[in-house]
């Protein structure tokens, strides 16, 4: 579900902002207003990083190898982190470069071509117009990201998501819309006041937003290309199901590793307590009947497993007090 719905959602954002960039860029050729250069290039960029997202997506489903033999899902948040490296500099830091180049022209004193224009109009009307296609983008992403994110806050489903798609696009979107209104603040007050700093400022915060949305999904898609453990949701439930809460015979889980290999493939690795005595066939058909439960009770991701049967107990050197399913 949440990769069918990643895949919609950066559809219709790649749609919503090809469409919109082009329309950006004849207004800026007509007006010359700086605010609709930078949201030019902010389009373009939105565009280039979704069409990176259905790359990764396409990507990561090749099979897995000698060489990578947990497979290619990671790749997803490599080209996730791409999108926050453009996002950066194409968007962000072209837009402060833009804003400052705007700032020397009108302090020099040149004329405006946007003042002096007979076309002011066109950019109140391609912004207006790019606001409405940006919102039913936005509109699209909210309606996906809420198929999987269940209870949690907004800020929460963006910090702990593990597939990248949904994140990426809300975010993207939130600065495409608030970026158009500030264009839309800056020329329309640049028009009413016949002064052309109000263009220069709109450009500048249209930077800065992308700048702080950049490094925020940098921060998350490092995270997820360092290794993030399983949600402490599933955490609890891998747990549970290894131990056979509530079944005639119950095993002890003495430590519990989990580690995200792909949005939908996790790495479980657990020492499960057996009894002194037991038979080898026994502890193999207790071993196979745990990973059934755990699978059975996560049928919608792909669990990798690897659990390890022990007699004693463990201590302080290998059961971290960060332990999963403990915290």
């Amino acid at each position: 579900m949440s990769t069918e719905g990643g895949t919609k959602a950066v559809i219709a954002a790649l749609l919503a902002n090809s469409g919109i960039a082009v329309t950006k860029f004849g207004a800026w050729l007509l007006t010359g207003a700086s605010s609709m250069l930078a949201e030019a290039i902010h389009s373009v960029a939105d565009a280039g990083n979704q069409g990176l997202l259905l790359l990764g997506g396409k990507r990561a489903q090749r099979e897995a190898t000698s060489e990578h033999p947990f497979g290619y899902g990671r790749e997803r948040y490599v080209y996730s982190f791409i999108v926050a490296i453009v996002l950066f500099s194409v968007g962000g830091l072209f837009a402060l470069y833009e804003a400052y180049h705007k700032y020397e022209s009108v302090h020099a004193g040149e004329p405006d071509k946007l003042l002096e224009s007979q076309w002011w109009w066109v950019p109140i009307l391609v912004l207006s117009a790019a606001i409405v296609m940006e919102t039913f983008s936005f509109r699209t992403a909210i309606k996906e990201s809420n198929h999987v994110r269940g209870s949690k806050s907004w800020v929460q489903f963006i910090r702990r998501a593990k597939s990248p798609e949904l994140p990426v696009i809300l975010l993207e979107d939130l600065a495409a819309l608030v970026g158009l209104v500030l264009a839309l603040i800056g020329i329309g007050l640049s028009l009413l006041t016949d002064n052309a700093y109000w263009d220069v400022a709109g450009t500048a915060c249209i930077g800065l937003l992308l700048v702080t949305v950049a490094i925020i999904l940098a921060i998350e898609m490092k995270s997820l290309l360092l290794g993030e453990s399983a949600t402490p949701e599933n955490n609890k439930t891998i747990r549970s199901a290894l131990q056979g809460e509530g079944s005639v015979r119950e095993t002890e889980v003495m430590h519990l590793r989990t580690l995200h290999i792909g949005p939908e493939a996790l790495l479980v690795a657990a020492k499960l307590r057996v009894d002194r005595g037991e038979r080898g066939e026994d502890i193999a058909a207790q071993i196979n009947a745990a990973e059934k439960r755990a699978r059975d009770a996560l049928p919608d991701l792909q669990l990798t497993m690897y659990l390890e049967p022990d007699l004693g107990h463990q201590d302080a050197e290998t059961a971290p007090s960060w332990d999963a399913g403990k915290t």
